[in-house]
């Protein structure tokens, strides 16, 4: 249905305002043929991977950090505000005069960026913890590490994949977004070109380039992950279910 109204959508408005889908493939065939599609699939996926494991593992350490301690909550969290309120294009524009041009610039972006996303599904897993279980791990002196490992670990998790699940879908978008400014490769680089030569069906190849990449990222590795970390999610299924 989605492809239907793309192609009305071409047909009404004409090609060079809105290219169909036969017309994307084909230009996304010629990237592919001419090899700038895969050194610039890998570019991006590196400097967006990075940025957003790092915002995941910054993200999670100090979410539960502010969670377990109401002190660094009340610390943590302006912080947190404050990262969120900022557009990325301020800290595009930041990572540059930082960093200059290159991955370093994309992927400290997407990391300031995500953090934040993280962060609060961190603490607020971290938070809603029963009550019963911190008195349980007081009466019997539980050590830091077991408390950590086995008693918020399992709970914060159904909190922070559905936030690590939003983080990868902005981390794309930003490490696009760097590329067009900051590097001279990728697929946002790829975009600016495109825009340059007026290729209205190379902009959209890579749109669909893009759309594919956070697809095989979110269910070829988180929504397994998550599976594997949840296991009693899948056993709560009645049996009849598919």
């Amino acid at each position: 249905m989605f492809a239907a109204f793309w192609e009305w959508g071409s047909l009404v408005y004409g090609s060079f305002l809105l290219p169909g889908p036969r017309d994307a493939i084909g230009a996304l065939v010629e990237l592919a043929v001419d090899d700038q599609l895969w050194s610039a699939v890998w570019a991006t996926t590196w400097r967006a991977m990075s940025g957003f494991a790092l915002s995941a593992l910054l993200g999670i350490v100090f979410g539960m950090l502010a969670g377990i301690s109401g002190t660094a909550g009340r610390v943590l969290e302006p912080v947190s505000t404050v990262l969120l309120g900022i557009p990325p294009i301020a800290w595009i524009v930041l990572a540059l005069l930082w960093f200059g041009s290159g991955s370093m610039a994309a992927i400290y972006t997407v990391a300031v960026t995500t953090v934040p996303v993280t962060f609060a599904g961190a603490q607020m897993g971290t938070r809603t913890l029963d009550p019963r279980l911190r008195e349980m791990a007081d009466v019997y002196r539980v050590s830091l590490r077991m408390r950590v490992w086995d008693f918020y670990l399992p709970h914060v998790v159904s909190y922070v994949f559905p936030a690590l699940v939003t983080a990868l879908g902005v981390a794309w978008k930003v490490t696009v977004m760097a590329e067009l400014f900051a590097t001279d490769d990728g697929v946002g680089a790829g975009m600016a070109l495109t825009r340059v030569n007026l290729d209205t069906a190379g902009a959209m190849a890579w749109i669909l380039v893009v759309v594919a990449l956070l697809l095989m990222a979110e269910h070829g590795l988180l929504r397994p992950l998550q599976k594997k970390m949840e296991p009693w999610r899948q056993s709560a299924k009645p049996s009849g279910a598919v």
